[in-house]
């Protein structure tokens, strides 16, 4: 070990960071927990987060120099120092998740990956970007949270595991008198009740009215822009005339060509009003038919859905939006 740890300093000294990770790295997989010293084992930790920040590997340099910095009681004062400012540099590049976990015992998955050993409370370093954290346990039920890590940004979680419902009816052994047989296993099953289609069917209709409420009041803005252009043109030519002015058309009568401008002008009007008023209702069947797609209508009639959509508006520093989360 001693020889890995020499090799180590002379490959940092001379700038060999990957030669002077592996060193260190085979320095520390070579220690025994149990009977080599904390101090050794955290210096060690130090230095391969340092030979990790070099190479620009910022999430494992801060996972190990904070590792290193937790015994930072057993380091001399100039290796404190040393981690705390790598430490700092590492985690500007990365994200920072303070977790806490409720059951303690409870198994924490980062992506998929488990994390450490099972803790009420972790600090974890994430890349960038999106990340999907998973906590489960025994007789609990399963956990998820999103996130979206920031660099230089701390994200703090709190997850709390409720208890698994456990069912009070208890299934009944089968005896030779409740066997179907003769009449009895050929009774037909029970009629589709109409209150089991009906949500499908309005969910259709709504979809058809939405897209045919914003084409209709799409087409009738068209129209309306349209006739404004003819509107503009038709008055540009009017005022172009030698004896022409702003004020001719005040008193004009309905058969000169100034009521034809107020023809085009009403025309204008009315179709724009009318398409954007069916855009409008448009919307508003098209918003209701979608939140329909998250509500349970099974209290309605029929059987009881299977399916369960749960939607909670999700807020971070560059986004905004909704997760929506189920189980089909």
């Amino acid at each position: 070990m001693k020889d890995l740890v020499r090799r180590g300093q002379k490959a940092r000294a001379a700038g060999r960071w990957t030669e002077a990770y592996e060193a260190y790295k085979a320095a520390l997989e070579a220690t025994d927990a149990a009977s080599s010293p904390v101090a050794g084992r955290a210096e060690l930790a130090g230095e391969i987060g340092l030979c990790e920040l070099a190479l620009r590997r910022y999430r494992d340099a801060a996972e190990h120099l904070t590792q290193s910095l937790e015994r930072r009681e057993v380091l001399p004062i100039q290796l404190q120092r040393r981690f705390e400012v790598g430490q700092v540099k590492a985690a500007f590049y990365v994200g920072t998740l303070l977790l806490s976990v409720d059951p303690p015992d409870a198994e924490v998955l980062i992506d998929g990956k488990p994390v450490a050993q099972a803790a009420r409370s972790y600090k974890v370093f994430l890349e960038p970007g999106r990340h999907l954290v998973r906590a489960r346990a025994p007789g609990r039920e399963e956990a998820l949270h999103s996130i979206s890590a920031v660099a230089g940004v701390e994200h703090e979680i709190s997850m709390q595991l409720p208890r698994a419902a456990v069912s009070g009816v208890k299934e009944a052994p089968a005896t030779p008198r409740q066997t179907p047989t003769g009449a009895a296993a050929a009774r037909p099953a029970r009629a589709a009740s109409p209150w089991d289609s009906w949500p499908g069917a309005l969910r259709i209709t709504g979809i058809a009215v939405t897209t045919a409420g914003i084409s209709a009041g799409t087409l009738l803005m068209i129209r309306a822009g349209k006739i404004d252009d003819d509107l503009s043109a038709r008055r540009d030519r009017l005022l172009s005339e030698p004896a022409a002015s702003p004020s001719m058309c005040w008193q004009a009568p309905r058969n000169s060509p100034c009521g034809e401008l107020r023809r085009l002008r009403d025309a204008r009007n009315l179709s724009g009003r009318a398409g954007v008023a069916t855009v409008i209702a448009g919307g508003v069947v098209g918003a209701v038919t979608a939140a329909s797609f998250f509500v349970d209508l099974s209290f309605l009639g029929g059987t009881p859905a299977r399916e369960r959509v749960h939607v909670s508006p999700v807020a971070s520093g560059g986004e905004l939006g909704a997760r929506i989360e189920g189980l089909w």
